[in-house]
């Protein structure tokens, strides 16, 4: 990985020696060093030397509404990029709201930092106002934690961060940084990146897969994770193209090997379609490329169980967390790592090959097909929705979610044609949809960006707009409202049946929401007027240069399959 060039060094003062810094600007001269574009923050009187810092630096800072939605750009921003997503939150409730976008990134194994302003050293351990333990609270779920209470370390613990949070299996990392450390005056030398290892297949290794393949009537990949390159992901379609082998993508991660490529046979994950979910006990050899198999792909640790069953895992994590099911053999490398290996495998394309990626690749087109662009004359339907807002989708569209059933019409339709086109929670988690797609539009702002939002999940983190309209992001909000938590009432009625409870929700008219926030809202209860309203909300994107938000308001019970 290439790392970015450390900033140049204060000019010495009279004496000959560098002139000092406090350690909170050298916190943010080290984030510049490292390549940091942008900062998440809620702000806090407990770091306020960071954010004086900030004040002059090349960073853009992002002031959120809500350490939620801080949290969880910096989480999307971290699968965007290269580099982890920095989120900066205050001591106390504000960590404490700040949770939710960690837990994301531990269970999406999506780097990020997460600096957290302490109370003062001296007045640690006395019950100081909003003081907590931050080892004892964030220790389980993130990859590492650790305190600045040395304030000539302040460089050296930001490059130990970031390399934690890229090094083997991605994750989140949390810095602690208490109010009087950081204004200590230091030394303002910096710490150089520390160079992270991508692994790669050895001789064996190669030698094992070569066979393995040889034998194999059925391969199929599996691709997923947030470790990929766009090179690497091209690099590995034009192999599995030229080989005619076929590749699924782990639930939310779409975009790897392209929608439109005749070896992507569809997404493997909750809710996905019976063929896909076929493929894992089918397949005679199974290449699961930056992820495992673990719960969510295997339906609860039920599916491809068996101990004879063949399993190559690819991932730069030794442990193998999250694993279940056979393992053949692991291959110790990242994505791009194993991929610029693979290439000099050339296995002998069989004609099983050809059928078995042929036969899933019309599957997966029957399933992704469109419904009809004609709308109805009753209520609106995010069918409808879709077959008109696909075909203006440019080829580098990027859609993002948090959870919920209004997910699926993302999975099933939207076109995702590069690496991190598909920016969604795999935790599960509700509220992501709109700070993912504020992080999306600063991140790639010459691109178009969806989100697509349950009326449950909008009302979340939705006061985000604000932020969207503060720093010029100008996503295009779809709200899908059914007046109902969906996923929880399908399960209800499965396991209670006939017997509503907690699930039923009143909304407000969202697209007035969205108008006092600064963008361009519409309101779309019949299907006829939804072709209309797509026209509006992008011509408000694109002229006006804000946001817009389409409430579609639908019929409870419809699902996209």
């Amino acid at each position: 990985m290439t790392q970015t060039a450390i900033a140049p060094q204060p000019a010495p003062a009279s004496g000959g020696a560098p002139a000092l810094k406090s350690a909170g600007h050298v916190i943010v001269d080290s984030l510049v060093a490292h390549g940091v574009r942008r900062a998440h923050v809620v702000p806090g009187e407990s770091y306020l030397d960071v954010l004086d810092g900030l004040h002059t630096s090349s960073i853009e800072t992002i002031v959120c509404r809500h350490e939620g939605g801080a949290s969880y750009m910096a989480e999307a921003d971290g699968k965007l990029n290269q580099l982890p997503g920095v989120a900066m939150v205050t001591r106390g409730p504000g960590a404490a709201n700040a949770h939710v976008g960690l837990h994301t990134a531990w269970q999406d194994s999506t780097p990020m930092v997460l600096f957290v302003g302490l109370i003062p050293f001296a007045h640690r351990d006395r019950e100081a106002f909003q003081e907590f333990d931050i080892k004892a609270w964030f220790d389980t779920g993130a990859k590492r934690v650790m305190v600045l209470d040395h304030p000539e370390r302040a460089s050296e613990i930001v490059a130990e961060a970031f390399f934690a949070a890229m090094s083997g299996r991605p994750g989140p990392v949390v810095v602690g940084l208490p109010e009087d450390v950081i204004r200590e005056q230091i030394d303002p030398e910096l710490h150089p990146p520390i160079p992270v290892a991508t692994g790669g297949m050895t001789t064996a290794d190669s030698e094992a897969l070569a066979a393995a393949l040889a034998a194999s009537r059925k391969p199929l990949f599996v691709t997923g994770g947030n470790d990929w390159t766009q090179d690497g992901a091209d690099q590995l379609t034009r192999w599995l193209e030229k080989h005619h082998i076929p590749a699924a993508a782990e639930w939310r991660t779409q975009g790897t090997v392209p929608f439109d490529s005749p070896s992507y046979v569809g997404p493997i994950g909750y809710g996905r379609p019976r063929p896909t979910y076929d493929l894992l006990e089918e397949t005679d050899l199974l290449i699961f490329v930056g992820t495992v198999p673990g719960d969510v792909i295997t339906d609860g640790f039920l599916c491809r169980q068996d101990w004879k069953k063949k399993n190559f895992l690819v991932t730069i994590d030794p442990s193998l967390r999250g694993r279940s099911g056979p393992v053949s053999r692991q291959i110790l490398a990242k994505p791009d790592g194993f991929v610029r290996d693979l290439a000099r495998i050339e296995p002998e394309v069989k004609p099983e090959w050809k059928t078995w990626t042929a036969r899933m690749r019309a599957e997966q087109e029957s399933f992704a097909a469109l419904p009809p662009a004609a709308p109805g004359m009753g209520p609106a339907r995010m069918d409808t929705l879709m077959a008109n807002l696909v075909p203006t989708l440019p080829n580098d569209a990027i859609v993002t979610f948090g959870a919920g059933e209004h997910t699926n019409w993302a999975h099933r339709y939207f076109p995702t044609r590069g690496y991190a086109s598909m920016i969604s929670a795999r935790n599960g988690s509700m509220g992501y949809s709109i700070p993912s797609a504020i992080a999306a539009s600063l991140a790639h702002p010459g691109r178009r960006v969806v989100t697509i939002a349950g009326d449950g999940e909008f009302l979340m983190n939705g006061q985000e707009l604000a932020t969207a309209a503060q720093y010029g992001a100008t996503p295009l909000v779809i709200v899908m409202d059914n007046q109902e938590y969906g996923t929880i009432r399908t399960h209800q009625e499965r396991h209670y049946p006939d017997r509503v409870s907690g699930t039923q929700l009143k909304n407000p008219d969202f697209s007035m929401m969205a108008t006092a926030f600064g963008g361009y809202g519409i309101n779309v209860d019949r299907d006829q007027d939804i072709p209309a309203a797509i026209t509006a909300a992008l011509k408000a994107i694109d002229e006006d240069k804000v946001f817009a938000l389409i409430h579609l308001v639908v019929e409870q019970r419809v699902k996209a399959y």
